[in-house]
């Protein structure tokens, strides 16, 4: 396993730097400029028109949502930038800027979480447990939806706009015809339109139908605004720039939810993480983020949350199996600050959307674990009202617990809100502690 305290590898590192400046500098771009930085373009000089649009984020590039560049400098100018900062006591910091990958893996490269052991492992203490023979897909709805209690929820994401930042989407996929998608692409090159496919799943399990008319349903919030970022390429890698990138729009556009299946297996807590998903809690933008696939607990290899979801401002989600067992390749906590679980939800064998003409594809990872969790929290935002920081509580305090440690499921498995409750004062309903999961 990496150690924490060393620097990144080179191998994952691109040459350029992240420079991350204090809560609301005046003129970051004149410190850079004053470094010898002077062709940086401004995140608020991209197009805001809601079509269809790409983005190139290869050069120097303030985001300013953020207060973060990404810039090629040589260490004279990064040396002269840590000395005005000094002189001037602006808080900067620099690093390195470094490759992110997609999360997902084919459905039948996802091994039982504890091979051997009985099934009772992950069992929620309450309010109820899955069906004896673990949860499964059925005619209307995916394992996901079931245990998750979005199948039967009354809430459906309306009005909450929610950005999945991966590999594009297909606006074609007859499954969202009448849906209003904004798109943008931030990798040169390349449209919003999904090469890959990993993008289009996401965003399925995300904010897909619940009922399609030919099949199962597979999605969280049906009626939620789909925000679909490419940050990853076709081959399904991105830099730093291209996630920073995506964030700040959908900050920008007032996105309550962002979704990343992405990551770096590093250790190490990435500043720009931390600045970006503090940043946009205050803004109203909660951020979850994979947690990693790079555990093979199966062997005694427990893994380690990377980045982004490594950041202590960043939701990390695990993935659970269909009896609600920690799946076989999904991380678990770093000590120290930052690297937790924060929550869990189905990551195994989760069937969605694909592009066309193969419509539909069956993978597992925390990827697949993730979109649940940002289609639960549009649910939960609007059945409350809440955004940021209180939206992330809200997740957690209804989390259902389970007997895994939290090290390797947080709070727990991630649910839907119970429905409407007249009764109470606030109008917001409560789960009985009696209530199943399962069927």
């Amino acid at each position: 396993m990496q150690d924490p305290a060393q620097p990144f590898p080179e191998d994952v590192t691109t040459g350029r730097s992240v420079v991350v400046f204090g809560v609301g500098d005046p003129d970051a771009r004149g410190m850079l400029a004053s470094c010898g930085l002077t062709d940086v373009e401004d995140s608020r000089d991209f197009a805001t028109s809601p079509e269809t649009a790409v983005h190139v984020c290869s050069g120097d590039t303030y985001f300013a949502e953020l207060g973060i560049a990404v810039v090629r400098a040589d260490s004279e100018q990064l040396g002269a930038l840590r000395a005005t900062a000094v002189r001037e006591h602006r808080p900067v910091s620099v690093s390195p800027e470094i490759v992110h990958r997609l999360l997902g893996r084919p459905a039948d490269d996802a091994a039982p979480a504890e091979p051997g052991v009985p099934a009772e492992p992950g069992v929620p203490v309450e309010p109820g447990a899955p069906p004896p023979g673990g949860f499964a897909d059925t005619a209307e709805s995916t394992w996901g939806l079931t245990a998750t209690l979005a199948a039967g929820s009354v809430h459906t994401g309306r009005g909450i706009r929610v950005a999945v930042l991966d590999t594009g989407f297909d606006a074609g996929h007859p499954d969202f015809a009448g849906r209003g998608v904004v798109a943008a692409s931030f990798i040169e090159g390349e449209e919003p339109a999904d090469g890959h496919g990993h993008g289009t799943h996401c965003i399925g399990t995300a904010c897909g139908p619940r009922q399609t008319g030919r099949g199962r349903g597979y999605g969280v919030a049906p009626a939620a605004e789909i925000y679909a970022g490419k940050v990853l390429s076709n081959a399904g890698s991105g830099r730093d720039a291209n996630i920073l990138a995506g964030i700040d729009w959908a900050v920008a556009h007032g996105c309550a939810v962002v979704s990343l299946s992405l990551g770096a297996d590093v250790a190490q807590v990435h500043p720009p993480y931390v600045a970006a998903g503090r940043r946009s809690l205050a803004r109203g933008t909660l951020i979850v983020a994979a947690a990693g696939n790079n555990a093979h607990r199966s062997v005694g290899d427990f893994g380690f949350v990377g980045a982004p979801a490594n950041s202590p401002f960043v939701m990390a989600v695990g993935a659970l199996d269909q009896h609600l067992r920690v799946a076989d390749f999904s991380a678990r906590t770093l000590p120290g600050r930052g690297g937790q679980i924060d929550v869990a939800a189905p990551g195994v064998q989760v069937y969605s959307a694909w592009p066309m003409p193969r419509r539909y594809h069956t993978l597992s990872g925390t990827s697949m674990a993730t979109p649940h969790v940002a289609g639960l929290a549009a649910l939960l935002a609007e059945a409350t009202g809440l955004r940021g920081r209180e939206l992330w509580a809200e997740i957690v305090q209804e989390a259902v617990r389970l007997q895994a440690p939290s090290v390797d499921v947080g709070a727990g498995l991630a649910v839907a809100p119970p429905p409407p409750d007249p009764a109470e004062p606030d109008g917001r309903g409560t789960r009985p502690a009696a209530r199943a999961v399962g069927p």
